[in-house]
């Protein structure tokens, strides 16, 4: 009873939501009126918004504890591999965002690498035809993990408390246990048969009666691997026991990560991919080996010089030339993007003003594409489903977006027996082979090719930016491919459209990624009036499904600094996400 109590809720909370946006481009985003609207958390001096209600608890208790919005989000990042384990996690990786209270800006690419002994065709049978799933379940599909070294490094050069003090909320979580929510229980129940199909021995995640909203879930192993890291920080995880135990899964199931392959992990720091909209906003977000950040900015920068807060927030005109942005933006994803430290990515030729000006005019005002018309442009080359996002800010004024990941929901199912944490499937991230989609439905080609120690392509966005100067928004989403359309369209709802961060985020939204040539939609996306005319202008409409279904677009967490310095927190209703401000 009290599950379909909270799925009517949710629902309803959809309808309001989606009323309020429809009404919001009425009305001018002020400090002073923003009281008045549908908005989300208010905190006067700092804000953590992320997937799960007890990783935000954590979050606002590291700031409370004097620590920065650096050492939250390394708190949450662990926190989150405890009791978010889907996405959440030391056996994956990701990226983080950084925009200090000074203004200045950095990206950490703790994204996994190809093991030494991957090569182009690991996942071909003799024929050359790409095994299904391969890439997708078990063993081999695992890439060498980044988050604990990234985490290492970004409390290294940022944080401000003891490591020891950071890690230590996760391990109680762990040790102590927690009680399930009802997204845990759904989901730890929906991939039992998973658990059992690709693990040897039992983990914690099976169960013989169903998981049920409440019931605790204590983590000892997990607990013991987070106080090695704790003690020893990088060598607490690619050293020592839990390295053991993790090879040790590895030779189980005939994967091929190895000791050399850890002790030769290393996270990087990286300059951010910055870029304006207009004259007000600077875009700060995360470049090569994610495509986030210059298809993000491709598409802000071809849409900008047309009339959207004119024309309304979903007005057929609007939708158009977004999807038609989007699609150009994809087709450019799948021929250019990849690890620049293996393939020349032309970032510059992919950003550069002239080049997006003679883009946009393949976006007819009267009809769509085709996508088999669209091919990646020609830049100059001027230079060699499942995920997470939080975001917090700080008093200070510090700022971080960090988008982490297994890849699928909880990743590759395989579970490191004695060390209690899950590792990723990303290696399906690269282009098996050319052409062929991977399981997002994503066409890549030798960009984006399997290569050893290289780092597979992302749509990761975590995303700050800035207003004349100031800290305005903090951004992000999971979601696979429709990551950076999800965070396009927030960021268009508050600054074209006028909506507060949280309308901006519950409103509904669409999805174009060049192949296939469809525009998926979550329901009640346009109404019926502006589907026939986009039908009749050529476009192609595919259902996502319902909240109820979980088969969303994106789930967007997200702060919005208002005039007067006050924060919005909003945290998607897709999901329990939750953000604390105070």
């Amino acid at each position: 009873m009290k599950k379909i109590i909270f799925l009517i809720c949710l629902c309803l909370g959809i309808l309001a939501c989606q009323q309020t946006a429809q009404q919001a481009t009425a009305i001018k985003p002020s400090a002073a009126n923003k009281t008045a609207r549908f908005t989300g958390t208010i905190g006067k001096e700092a804000m953590v918004v992320t997937a799960h209600p007890e990783a935000s608890k954590v979050g606002i208790q590291i700031l409370k504890k004097g620590g920065n919005a650096i050492d939250a989000a390394i708190a949450v990042q662990f926190a989150l591999a405890v009791v978010y384990p889907r996405a959440g996690n030391i056996g994956g990786g990701g990226f983080m965002v950084v925009r200090l209270a000074n203004g200045k800006t950095n990206t950490l690419d703790f994204r996994e690498k190809a093991p030494l002994a991957a090569h182009k065709d690991l996942y071909l049978d003799d024929k050359g035809d790409v095994i299904p799933r391969l890439s997708i379940d078990g063993h081999l599909s695992v890439g060498v993990p980044g988050t604990v070294d990234g985490m290492v490094k970004a409390h290294q050069k940022y944080g401000k408390l003891n490591w020891a003090d950071v890690l230590q909320p996760a391990i109680d979580l762990a040790d102590n246990g927690y009680a399930l929510t009802m997204g845990d229980a759904e989901y730890l129940n929906r991939y039992q048969g998973d658990f059992k199909k690709m693990n040897s021995t039992n983990t914690y995640f099976q169960r013989e009666q169903e998981w049920a909203h409440g019931l605790p879930l204590i983590q000892t192993d997990l607990a013991e691997t987070l106080k090695r890291i704790r003690d020893n920080k990088r060598k607490g995880f690619y050293q020592g026991k839990t390295a053991e135990l993790l090879l040790a899964e590895m030779a189980v199931g005939k994967g091929i990560i190895t000791q050399q392959d850890l002790d030769k992990y290393e996270a990087v720091w990286r300059a951010p991919i910055i870029g304006n909209y207009k004259d007000d906003y600077r875009i700060i977000s995360m470049g090569p080996p994610s495509s986030g950040g210059v298809a993000l900015l491709q598409m802000s920068e071809m849409t900008e010089q047309y009339p959207l807060s004119e024309w309304g927030f979903h007005d057929p005109k609007t939708a158009h030339t977004m999807i038609e942005a989007e699609r150009l933006a994809y087709a450019d994803r799948a021929t250019h993007l990849g690890d620049k430290d293996f393939f020349p990515v032309p970032i510059d030729g992919l950003l550069d003003e002239q080049y997006l000006s003679e883009r946009a005019t393949l976006i007819n005002p009267e009809k769509a594409t085709r996508s088999t018309e669209i091919k990646a442009g020609n830049p100059n080359k001027k230079e060699s489903t499942e995920t997470t996002h939080f975001s917090i800010v700080d008093s200070e004024g510090n700022a971080v977006a960090v988008t982490t990941t297994l890849n699928g929901n909880y990743g590759s199912k395989v579970f490191v027996t004695g060390a209690g944490f899950l590792l990723n499937n990303e290696m399906d991230d690269f282009s098996a082979k050319p052409g062929v989609p991977n399981m997002f439905g994503l066409i890549g080609n030798e960009a984006n090719a399997i290569a050893p120690e290289k780092r597979m392509l992302s749509s990761m966005t975590p995303t700050i930016i800035e207003k004349n100067g100031k800290l305005f928004m903090v951004l992000g989403s999971p979601g696979g491919a429709t990551i950076i359309t999800s965070v396009f369209q927030c960021f268009l709802n508050v600054v074209e459209f006028d909506m507060s961060m949280q309308e901006a985020v519950n409103a509904s939204r669409f999805h174009h990624q060049w192949l296939p040539d469809t525009v998926f939609i979550e329901e009640n996306t346009f109404s019926p009036q502006t589907i026939s005319t986009l039908q009749k202008m050529g476009h192609h409409f595919q259902t996502r499904g319902s909240l109820i279904e979980r088969r969303t677009i994106g789930k967007v967490d997200a702060v919005l600094v208002w005039e007067d310095g006050t924060l919005e927190g909003a945290a998607d209703i897709r999901g329990e996400d939750t953000a604390f401000g105070y």
